[in-house]
């Protein structure tokens, strides 16, 4: 069993054992963590919904970030992440949510928004943490790193009440 796949076990058991949901909004990884979730037999117990929102546009329509903040901030941001979670908490009905949004490349990068730049959420109730990862690699490196860092946090959440 891969590290993926276990991060997805341990969530899972995490949840199930509290009665609790998890719902994923993401963009550089393309659905990759809600594959992840999705991979465990009996997910359907504990995983609500999985939004893609590659696009500015698409987390504008399903997640409800403002085209204002978009534009002021970009859609690799604290302020879009944070907006994304709570978004995709509210649309599923999921106590918990993790939210990403990078630039996993070759292409894309900037000076202030580097390639391997990623910005991960994580909702829960009223607590909302977020954090920014400079992820190495190939584009492949950066969403698999990503995809792994988005289910430990959320392991972390469930288990602790907290990221800090």
């Amino acid at each position: 069993m891969d590290d993926i796949t276990r991060l997805a076990v341990e969530l899972g058991e995490s949840l199930r054992a509290l009665g609790a949901q998890a719902s994923t909004a993401e963009s550089c990884t393309g659905g990759g963590i809600a594959e992840a979730i999705t991979r465990i037999p009996g997910s359907s117990a504990w995983f609500e919904a999985g939004y893609v929102t590659y696009s500015d546009r698409q987390k504008n329509v399903q997640l409800g970030v403002p085209s204002e903040l978009l534009e002021r901030f970009g859609a690799v941001s604290r302020e879009v992440v944070e907006v994304m979670a709570r978004g995709a908490q509210a649309r599923s009905g999921a106590r918990y949510a993790v939210a990403v949004s990078g630039v996993a490349g070759p292409d894309g990068g900037s000076p202030e928004t580097p390639v391997g730049t990623v910005w991960l959420a994580w909702a829960d109730g009223e607590r909302l943490f977020a954090v920014r990862q400079q992820f190495p690699g190939d584009r492949g490196e950066v969403r698999r790193r990503t995809v792994q860092a988005a289910l430990a946090g959320l392991i972390r959440l469930v288990a602790d009440g907290t990221l800090e």
